[in-house]
């Protein structure tokens, strides 16, 4: 609910901020934003420590010991360190919880983050401090390009003079001419590759995460091929084989083409062959 809410009041908000960009007043559109970027960041935060508490859920039974155990320690110390900055009372109840559970010295180093075992995305998440300039740029940027602003200023008109620039390159009459090509043969169409959008496609698709902070315009990037390379024992074999093949071929390559080679007999030959064994 805190983050439907918040989602609601940034997008209010990004509707003014390119109001104001509209109106040309850009330095109470770069002040006001910064306050897009916390709520955004703070967005960011309660989904991380969402995230913890759905994993110590699901490691319930691994809670019962005095002890903390090592594969929760990140996440129960992130909780109890980032839970007071937050307005979840939820968050703030599971915190006591988890202090009552493990003692005050354990409560105390993961606030103050004596052994390092707060997670750094949640520490940098909680820090205060302004928002670099060319993050603000590009959230600017971004709320012009989605309500159809145009700033900066003549972007507009700068992209329109490039079109017809290269309108004027390739100067016509006025109307398309498509050029005309000559049909292809049985031969060249049975050559050609098919599309690749024929045919079922894979279930399994990639989509690019959601816009964070962090990156504004993340992309996915699909590993390549790995590169094969012959293992030690494979290339002793290479370098061996040039040398066993002439010792184990005493009779020489004659041999070889007289026993694999030969003419395919005929059907009458065979026909032959057949009647013969008959007898």
């Amino acid at each position: 609910m805190v983050q439907q809410k918040d989602t609601a009041i940034a997008k209010q908000q990004r509707r003014q901020m390119a109001h104001l960009l509209e109106q040309g007043k850009e330095e109470s559109a770069r002040i006001r934003v910064e306050n897009i970027i916390r709520s955004d960041i703070t967005t960011e935060l309660l989904e991380i420590l969402e995230l913890y508490c759905e994993l110590l859920l699901a490691r319930v039974g691994l809670l019962e010991p005095k002890e903390c155990d090592p594969g929760l320690e990140e996440a129960i110390k992130s909780l109890i360190h980032a839970a007071p900055r937050t307005d979840v009372k939820e968050l703030q109840q599971a915190r006591q919880l988890l202090v009552e559970k493990y003692g005050k010295e354990f409560a105390l180093e993961a606030v103050e983050n004596s052994d390092g075992k707060v997670a750094e995305r949640v520490l940098k998440k909680l820090r205060v401090e302004p928002p670099d300039p060319v993050l603000v740029d590009s959230y600017l940027k971004e709320i012009a390009k989605t309500y159809g602003v145009d700033w900066p200023k003549g972007k507009n008109e700068r992209q329109q003079g490039r079109d017809e620039d290269e309108d004027d390159d390739d100067p016509s009459s006025g109307q398309a001419v498509k050029n005309l090509e000559e049909p292809l043969t049985t031969e060249e169409l049975s050559k050609a590759t098919p599309p690749r959008d024929l045919g079922p496609r894979s279930p399994v698709s990639i989509a690019p995460p959601s816009p964070s902070t962090d990156n504004l315009n993340p992309r996915v990037i699909l590993p390549g091929p790995p590169e094969l390379k012959p293992s030690a024992k494979m290339s002793g074999l290479r370098k061996q084989t040039p040398g066993t093949s002439a010792q184990s071929d005493p009779k020489g390559d004659d041999y070889g083409k007289k026993s694999v080679g030969g003419k395919i007999p005929d059907v009458d030959e065979l026909a032959k062959r057949f009647a013969a064994l008959k007898r």
